[in-house]
């Protein structure tokens, strides 16, 4: 099993929105990935609760059985489409992949 681990920091304001608003709807976006893509065996995601210079907003934690479905998942049309939209409110993306 691959977990993968995503977090980000928003901008503080992008697409007429706050950086709350951005991080909840992309959380919601983030959430309705599963139910499109069945490789993907689990996925949280969680929102930043105590802001330090050293925090992300947000956290993706997914789990798949292996690279080869990580790798789907990178190029599946739903999942481009909200990485394409967090693309465009972001400031930092950090990525973790380690097999369980």
């Amino acid at each position: 099993m691959l977990k993968h681990i995503v977090m980000w920091q928003f901008k503080d304001e992008a697409e007429g929105r706050t950086k709350a608003e951005n991080c909840a709807y992309a959380k919601a976006l983030l959430e309705a990935l599963p139910a499109k893509i069945p490789f993907i065996r689990k996925l949280e995601v969680g929102l930043n609760a105590y802001t330090s210079t050293m925090s992300a907003d947000m956290v993706l934690v997914t789990e798949f059985d292996s690279k080869n479905d990580l790798d789907l998942y990178a190029v599946h049309p739903d999942h481009v489409k909200v990485s394409e939209y967090i693309g465009t409110v972001r400031v930092s993306r950090m990525v973790c992949d380690y097999e369980v």
